[in-house]
C-alpha cells in the first residue's frame, strides 16, 4: 500500500521545507510514504528548498498554472507514480501534517473513497466572517449539486481520496477545484466523510483571496458554471419561465386597453411581450439540448476515465520491459519538469 502525498506549491520558500518535515514518514497500515511537490512556476528558492527537504519527486511548470491544474498534474503524476492513496496539503503549512494518518484512517478501513479534513472553521480566530460565510455557501453548493453530498468544509483543501476515485475525478475548475471534485464525487456515487483536523498559525494571507470584489467575482462566476455544467436543464428552464412571466406583463396590458377598445395605441407592448415570449421558448429549447449534453458529458468522462486506465497499464508496461523501477517516469531523472 503505497501512499502519495502532494504539495502543489508558489512562492512557499518560507514554509515548505517545515511542511515537509511535518509529513509524517510512517502511518500504520500503509507500506510505504512518499512526497510529491508540484512547483506551479515559482520564482523564488521553492524547487531548490524541496529537493534539499528529501522529497521524492518534484513536478516543475514553467509559468505558473494555478492551483487547481497543479492539483489536477498532482493526481495524474501520483497515479503514474503507483499510488493506492492520494493526499492533498498546501505549501503553506496550513494544515498540521500529523493528522495525515487520521486522515487516511476511513479509506484504510474501507469506509470511504475521499476524505475531507475538516478545519472548524467556526472556531478559527483569524478567520473573517465573510471567509466563514463563504466557506458556509460552499458547503450548500456542494449539497445542492451533488445530490445531498453533507461536507461541513467543502472548500477545505486537506484530503484523501483513492486510486480508483482519483481516475474517476476530472478538474475542469481553474478556481475551486475543490468545490468541483466534491459535486463531482456526489454524482458519482462515491463515499464521502469528513474527520475533524488540526490547522496551523497563519504564514501568509490568502492567495486566492486577494480582495472582496475579486473574491465575490471569482466564486459568483465558479458557482454559475457548476450550476450550469451540472444542473443545466433546471438553470435555463428558470431563465426561460422568467423571461415569459416578463413577457407576459405587456401582453397583459395589451390586452387590457385592447378589451377596452384603445388597443391600436399599444401595439409595441404586444411586440415586446411577445419577443419575451419567444426568447422564454427558445431558452426551454437550450435547456433541453444543454441537458443532452451534459449527458453526452458523463459518457465522455467513462470514457476517458478507461482511457486514461489504458495509457497507465501500457506506460507502466514499457517500464517493465526496460526493468526499470520506477513507474511513471524516465528511469534517470528523479523528478520531471513540465514545459507548458
Amino acid at each position: 500500500m503505497k501512499l502519495i502525498v502532494q504539495i502543489p506549491c508558489y512562492n512557499e520558500e518560507a514554509t515548505l521545507a517545515q511542511t515537509v518535515a511535518d509529513i509524517p514518514r510512517q502511518v500504520e497500515g500503509i507500506d510505504n510514504v512518499e512526497i510529491l511537490v508540484i512547483d506551479d512556476g515559482s520564482t523564488d528558492r521553492t524547487l531548490e528548498i524541496a529537493r534539499a527537504a528529501g522529497v521524492d519527486h518534484v513536478i516543475r511548470n514553467s509559468a505558473n498554472q494555478g492551483l487547481a491544474r497543479s492539483f489536477r498534474e498532482g493526481l495524474d503524476a501520483s497515479l503514474k507514480l503507483g499510488a493506492d492513496i492520494i493526499v492533498n496539503t498546501d505549501g503553506d503549512n496550513q494544515y498540521a501534517g500529523r493528522d495525515i494518518p487520521k486522515l487516511v484512517r476511513p479509506i484504510l478501513d474501507g469506509r470511504a473513497d475521499l476524505v475531507i479534513g475538516d478545519r472548524q472553521t467556526a472556531s478559527i480566530p483569524h478567520f473573517s466572517p465573510l471567509k466563514k460565510f463563504f466557506q458556509w455557501l460552499g458547503s450548500n453548493i456542494v449539497r445542492r449539486l451533488s445530490g445531498g453530498l453533507d461536507v461541513p468544509d467543502a472548500v477545505s483543501g486537506f484530503r484523501a481520496i483513492t486510486r480508483d476515485a482519483a481516475f474517476s475525478i476530472n478538474i475542469v475548475s481553474s478556481f475551486s477545484y475543490t468545490i468541483e471534485m466534491l459535486i463531482q464525487a456526489g454524482k458519482k456515487r462515491l463515499a464521502v466523510t469528513s474527520v475533524p483536523i488540526h490547522t496551523n498559525e497563519v504564514t501568509r494571507e490568502s492567495r486566492l483571496f486577494t480582495g472582496v470584489p475579486s473574491f465575490i467575482l471569482k466564486s459568483g462566476t465558479t458557482v454559475l458554471r457548476m450550476f450550469t455544467m451540472y444542473k443545466p436543464l433546471q438553470v435555463f428552464s428558470i431563465i426561460g419561465l422568467l423571461l415569459m412571466l416578463i413577457g407576459l406583463v405587456p401582453v397583459v396590458r395589451f390586452l387590457v386597453f385592447y378589451f377596452s377598445g384603445e388597443g391600436a395605441g399599444h401595439i409595441q407592448s404586444l411586440v415586446i411581450g411577445g419577443a419575451f415570449i419567444v426568447i422564454g421558448f427558445i431558452t426551454f429549447v437550450i435547456a433541453l439540448l444543454a441537458d443532452l449534453i451534459n449527458f453526452n458529458r458523463r459518457l465522455l468522462e467513462i470514457t476517458l476515465e478507461k482511457t486514461r486506465r489504458m495509457e497507465l497499464m501500457l506506460e507502466q508496461r514499457k517500464d517493465a520491459q526496460a526493468g526499470t523501477q520506477r513507474r511513471g517516469f524516465p528511469n534517470e531523472a528523479p523528478d520531471r519538469e513540465t514545459q507548458e
